[in-house]
Order: structure tokens, then C-alpha cells, then sequence
């Protein structure tokens, strides 16, 4: 790389974007709640600028002899589409076709970290214009040095797929690259106008099908090394539980036992063979020490309203007086969830020489990097991070730890150990959904519309206390902004609105799931206004439209409601055996609207048919935005209607599929239909918004059924 580099605006961006957060921070120390909630407020809808290292379009873009681009992600892809939107950016502004792109996760080595890893549902947004603008800077690039081959001026360039034409001659990118150690990087390019795209906007097939498709080894358990070792290892059952005593003696003289490794917190047996290490892990004798056997019930009266940090998180006009005449209060509460992905967490590990090679699923490829550097005493760049594709993600891979135990394990023999929970240890060492607790009131007035709503809610650690969110954050802060999400009142026009949190640190992990606290908390919002417009006899629909503003981000929760219930020709009365539910919510910027048709046999809930509208701007791959609204619908129906993890004797229960519930092909609807409306100029979050509305509609439907009001997930009737 050449010296002659500029700041380009995206390199600007960046810092700016730092720095105004940089203002944030300190202005909400020192003026404390009303700038932390205006703080909060913007960090709603907040799309933030890359903040990671390996800004040169050259690290990005490696042009291979074949004349194809393998761009190295900083995102990595977990079943959501993200390497197939990336390469539709980038083959609008590079000049390639999608055939050409090969997609991959950027290993730690490349020099690409992302300082956000990936997660929030901000994987296009977050590189909309950073990534087009690196495509661009690289088709720059690739023209400047065909100019120089060719003898000709780069203004009489031109690039199609691939291809450098001008002055009579072509020549491929792979031709122009051959060779070249140093680039002369330019000025960052104007981008072109979207509205010219060939690719973006757009359904495109997804770039990793035929891998997935043939069963390639693309995943994190699939990852093999030379001479590789596999471990298994002990860890507490019980919550708090440690080791009191371990007896070893058996286990180490079975066959193909390699090493035993004795720690604070686990005990690790390495063989030849996995079913080797399991079994001589069994034959290990442990007494524990069990402080206390909490119960469900412990929990539940710890996790309540009125209990832990509070933190008034919205607040607009009076607080509403509880005893005052025509108050109604309602209570909600959802459980324990588990992340319950398909592929469980592990690595696989090579520490030899002061340096160590991981590889694995995961969401944070530079804190991974840093968390095993920390453990083992390296620095940071002798560590190489490789990331996979991920079996299943949902938050659960921010949590890699296991990267650490798998280093230490390869670090006593010297050798590559592959290590991976068994499915009954992945239950039992998830870093949970929290259980919440929430009671909502509200206030008609003389028109039967809400004069006065309060939403109070109590959850257990989702950010903080977390890898993504450090001390100084939280205290910032003042509130956990995971179990905030969805939890504010969307209804501008409501004269007197709040919401309050009440956080609690529980006994065992609780941390990031898929939409965080949005699924619980438009459960009870949704719920409560849908009890409300009943009350005041208004059609649910009508009475939404009547509390939301005509502009901003009110205009475009309008805009999907009527969407919504135009498209599914929404009554509100009960036709044959089926009633339809509306419910509708915002998240990170996308608002989405869903009505649900709903029957009841045999005292099981049926959906049939689930509309969805989603405002979440540019589709880059409407295909893909569609299919990920399908998965959110799915995801949260399973979550509303079956998931819940228990507390017996002191344990998390279940420890496997079949009593844990999750919806199956039967429980989902034989319809989704998906709605695009476009609000905003630039992508907006996709993967979990639409998990927002759907637990709340599917009430309000079963409202309509039975006419009695669900208020705890998982429903029963």
C-alpha cells in the first residue's frame, strides 16, 4: 500500500460518528436522566457508522486469478442472507457480477475487526454506505492500474462485469491485479445513484445456497485441523454450584485418553477420539459444592415491579396517579428462554509458538480474539480468530468462552483440540432470555382514546453485564438497553406517557436473544391497548391511528398499520371459528404490523394465516427481507407459544429438544404474507423487528376467541 492515501468521507464518517457518541456520553454523565433518555431515545432508531479496523479497500477485495472477488466480511453470516445483501452492494459499485463474488467471514489476521461484531440486525445498515464506498474506492483503483498497463488514460476507462475496457483494449481485474504489491488508493468516489443499480433492490439468490445445499463443511462443527485432538469437559449442573473435590484416577488411564486439565472452573479430558473423551469424562468422580438450590418461585419474587435498579427510561407529561378513578393496571410476564440453535458452541484450537489459530461460530470475532489473547497471555495479532458460518446465532455466539477453554486445552498438549458442548451442556450453560415481569396502566378520557399510558417492566441482565457493553456503558447509561428495546411508548399523541425499568442481576447467565426485550415488551404493550380499545368500544385499528403524529417515524407506524389492515381485510369480530389480531411495534428504526388469524381446537392455539408490513427503507434483497420477516414470525410465535426453560432442584430444565418446546412445521401458519413499504432512503434493520408484534396478535386474537386476556407467555388457554 502506497503512502498517497486522502481522508475519505467514509473514513470521516467514522470518526464523526465516534465523536458524536464521544458527546453523548459525556453530556448524559453530567446532566444525568433527561439527557440519558434523550440519549436512549436516539440510540432507538441509531444506525452506527463502521467502527472497526482494516479500512482499505484492498483488505476488503481479493481478486483471484479466476478474475473473481472474494470480499472478506466483516459480518459474519448466520442464516440471515447478509453475504448475499454485501454482495449485491458491492457488485453494483465494484462493476462484477454476483457469479464473480465469493463471500467469507474475515478472519482476525486480514486486519478487518469489527468493533460492532454482528448483531442488532445491523449488518447492511451499519455497511451501506461504508462498503459501496470501499467498492468503489476498488473499482478506482483497479481502473488506475489498468491505466498504467495499458498506456492509456483513465478517463477513457470503463468496467463491466469484471472487464477494463478503453482506448481498444480489455483487460480482466485479475489481469490488472497480477502482480501489484502497491495501490495507489484515490480519493473516495461518489456513489452512484441507487435508482441505477442493477443488483440492489433486486431478488437476488443467495451466494451461499449451493454450499448449504451439498452439505460443505461451512460450519463451526465442521472445522477440522492436522492431527487434531477432540476434548470434553465437566462443568457445573446447578446454579453456583463449584468443585469440592475431583477423582480423576479411572479417567486418566482409559483408552486414548491423552491429558486431563484441572481448572477453578472446569475440568477438561483430551483423547484421541470424542466418544473417547466423553466416556472417560463420565467415569470422573465430582462432589460439588451447591451454596443453595434456587427455584422458579425464588426467581419470580426476586424479578417483579418495584424490585432492583429503577430507570425511568420515557417520559413525557404527568405520571399517572394508580389510585385515581377509571385507572386500569394489568400484568404481564414471559419466562426463562433458551437460544435452543441447532448447531451447539464450540471451536476448535491450534496454540503452539506463542501463537494460537481458533476456529469457530461466532458474533465477535475481535472480542474472541481478545478474550483468548487475555487468557492466554499473547498478544492480540499472534492470535488469528477464523470464523464460520453459524448453525444458528440469535445473540447466543456473543458469548464465546468456550474459544478460551478450547485454547487452554490445545495450549497443555501442543497439539489442535476440537471441543464442543453436548447438546444437554448447551442448555445448561446458555446465557438465557431473561424471565420479565411488566404491569401497564392506562386512562381513557372523554373520547375513549388514552389520555394517560405507563409501562413498567422488570428484566433480568440482557446488555449489561455482557462482552458488548462495558462498566463505563452501563453507568452511563443507567439502564440495560437490550431489555429497553420495544419497551417505550410508540403513541406520540398520547397526552401523558412513561416507561420504567427495573433491572435485576439473577443467579445464572442472562444475555442477548433474538429482538432482546422486544418480544416480551410489545407483548404487553400491544396486549394492554388492544384491552384498552375494547373497552372504549373502538376498532383496534382506528384507535392505534388516532395516538400516533402525522410525521417522523409516527407517519411511518401509520403508514405499515394501514398497510396491514388493508391487506388482511381486518375485522374485529370473531367469523366461524376464527378472529384476527392486530398488534404492531417499532424497532431500531423498521416499523412492523401484523394481523393474525387465530383458532382454537382442542385448547391449542392455531395460526392460519399471519399478515406482516414492514417499513425497514431500501430492501437491498427483497426476496431475503421477506424470508427473514417469515423466520421473526416463526421465531416469535415459538417463543409466545412454547418456549420456556424451568428451574428444578436447583438446575436449568430442560437439557433437551422434544421437552423443550419449539414450534414445529404443524405450528406454523400455511400462510405469511409479507408487505414491503418503503419509508426511508437507506436500509434499516430486517432480522428482528417483525419478532416484535407477533406475540401480541396472536393474543389479541385469542381475546377475541375467548374473551378472557392472555398475559403470560407461553399462552395457554
Amino acid at each position: 500500500m502506497s503512502n498517497n492515501k486522502k481522508t475519505s468521507r467514509r473514513k470521516f464518517l467514522v470518526k464523526g460518528g465516534l465523536g458524536t457518541l464521544g458527546v453523548l456520553a459525556i453530556g448524559t454523565y453530567v446532566f444525568r436522566n433527561p439527557i440519558r433518555r434523550k440519549t436512549l431515545e436516539i440510540s432507538e432508531s441509531l444506525i452506527p457508522p463502521y467502527n472497526g479496523s482494516g479500512t482499505e479497500a484492498n483488505l476488503w477485495f481479493e481478486i483471484t486469478k479466476e478474475n473473481k472477488v472474494v470480499l472478506h466480511s466483516s459480518k459474519v453470516e448466520m442464516g440471515q442472507g447478509t453475504f448475499t445483501g454485501l454482495a449485491q452492494m458491492v457488485a453494483d459499485e465494484l462493476d462484477v457480477s454476483i457469479e464473480q463474488i465469493n463471500v467469507v467471514g474475515a478472519a482476525s489476521a486480514t486486519g478487518i475487526v469489527d468493533g460492532l461484531s454482528t448483531g442488532g440486525s445491523l449488518s447492511i445498515a451499519s455497511l451501506w454506505v461504508p462498503l459501496r464506498e470501499m467498492a468503489a474506492t476498488m473499482r478506482e483503483m483497479v481502473k488506475g492500474e489498468a491505466a498504467k498497463k495499458m498506456g492509456v488514460a483513465v478517463s477513457s476507462l470503463s468496467t463491466k462485469d469484471g472487464v477494463v475496457s478503453g482506448g481498444g483494449k480489455t483487460m480482466t481485474y485479475a489481469e490488472v491485479a497480477k502482480d501489484v504489491t502497491d495501490w495507489d488508493v484515490p480519493s473516495t468516489p461518489d456513489l452512484r445513484s441507487v435508482d441505477t443499480y442493477k443488483y440492489v433492490g433486486k431478488p437476488v439468490p443467495r451466494v451461499d445456497l449451493a454450499a448449504k445445499v451439498f452439505g460443505d463443511p461451512i460450519f463451526g462443527m465442521d472445522a477440522e485441523m492436522p492431527d487434531m485432538l477432540h476434548a470434553a469437559v465437566i462443568r457445573p449442573e446447578h446454579i453456583g454450584a463449584t468443585f469440592k473435590s475431583v477423582d480423576t484416577s479411572k479417567a486418566a488411564g482409559m483408552s486414548g485418553v491423552v491429558k486431563i486439565v484441572e481448572t477453578p472452573d472446569w475440568v477438561g479430558v483430551i483423547a484421541k477420539s470424542f466418544s473417547q473423551a466423553l466416556s472417560a469424562k463420565r467415569a470422573i468422580k465430582v462432589e460439588w459444592d451447591i451454596p443453595k438450590k434456587w427455584t422458579e418461585s425464588e426467581i419470580k419474587e426476586m424479578l417483579q415491579v418495584g424490585k432492583g435498579d429503577r430507570m425511568i427510561t420515557q417520559k413525557i407529561g404527568g405520571a399517572l396517579d394508580s389510585e385515581e378513578e377509571g385507572v386500569v393496571s394489568m400484568e404481564f410476564s414471559s419466562p426463562i428462554g433458551a437460544h435452543a440453535q441447532l448447531e451447539p458452541n464450540g471451536a476448535v484450537a491450534h496454540v503452539a509458538d506463542g501463537k494460537a489459530t481458533i476456529i469457530l461460530s461466532t458474533q465477535v470475532v475481535g472480542i474472541t480474539q481478545k478474550q483468548v489473547a487475555s487468557a492466554l497471555g499473547l498478544k492480540k495479532k499472534n492470535v488469528n480468530i477464523i470464523p464460520t458460518f453459524l448453525g444458528g446465532g440469535f445473540g447466543r455466539r456473543l458469548n464465546t468462552s468456550h474459544a478460551v477453554t478450547a485454547a487452554k486445552l490445545s495450549q497443555a498438549v501442543g497439539k489442535p483440540v476440537k471441543y464442543f458442548f453436548t447438546r444437554k451442556e448447551e442448555f445448561q450453560n446458555d446465557t438465557f432470555r431473561p424471565p420479565t415481569h411488566h404491569i401497564m396502566r392506562g386512562k381513557l378520557n372523554a373520547n375513549g382514546f388514552l389520555d394517560s399510558l405507563e409501562h413498567h417492566y422488570a428484566s433480568g441482565d440482557v446488555a449489561i453485564n455482557s462482552v458488548l457493553m462495558p462498566g463505563i456503558a452501563n453507568t452511563i447509561l443507567g439502564t440495560d438497553i437490550g431489555a429497553m428495546r420495544g419497551a417505550n411508548i410508540m403513541y406520540g399523541k398520547i397526552k401523558n406517557h412513561r416507561s420504567v425499568q427495573w433491572h435485576t442481576t439473577l443467579p445464572f447467565a442472562t444475555s442477548w436473544w433474538r429482538s432482546l426485550g422486544l418480544l416480551a415488551n410489545t407483548f404487553a404493550i400491544e396486549s394492554f391497548i388492544d384491552e384498552m380499545a375494547l373497552k372504549a368500544g373502538k376498532n383496534p385499528v382506528g384507535f392505534r391511528l388516532a395516538m400516533l403524529g402525522t410525521e417522523g417515524n409516527q407517519a411511518r407506524i401509520r403508514k405499515v398499520i394501514e398497510v396491514a389492515a388493508e391487506k388482511s381485510g381486518y375485522t374485529n369480530e370473531v367469523v366461524g371459528n376464527k378472529a384476527m389480531g392486530f398488534a404492531a411495534s417499532i424497532d431500531t428504526g423498521s416499523p412492523c404490523a401484523q394481523v393474525v388469524e387465530v383458532s382454537i381446537v382442542d385448547k391449542e392455539i392455531k395460526v392460519h394465516k399471519v399478515t406482516c408490513v414492514l417499513d425497514c427503507g431500501v430492501a437491498v434483497n427483497p426476496d431475503q427481507v421477506r424470508a427473514q420477516c417469515e423466520g421473526s414470525i416463526v421465531m416469535g410465535m415459538s417463543g409466545a407459544l412454547h418456549e420456556k426453560m424451568t428451574i428444578k432442584d436447583g438446575q436449568l430444565y430442560p437439557t433437551i429438544y422434544g421437552p423443550y418446546e419449539m414450534a414445529l412445521m404443524r405450528n406454523s401458519p400455511k400462510e405469511i404474507d409479507v408487505h414491503l413499504v418503503q419509508g426511508a432512503e437507506v436500509p434499516l434493520p430486517v432480522g428482528e423487528p417483525p419478532i416484535g408484534p407477533i406475540g401480541a396478535a396472536i393474543g389479541n386474537a385469542v381475546r377475541r376467541l375467548t374473551g378472557k386476556r392472555v398475559v403470560d407467555l407461553p399462552m395457554r388457554v
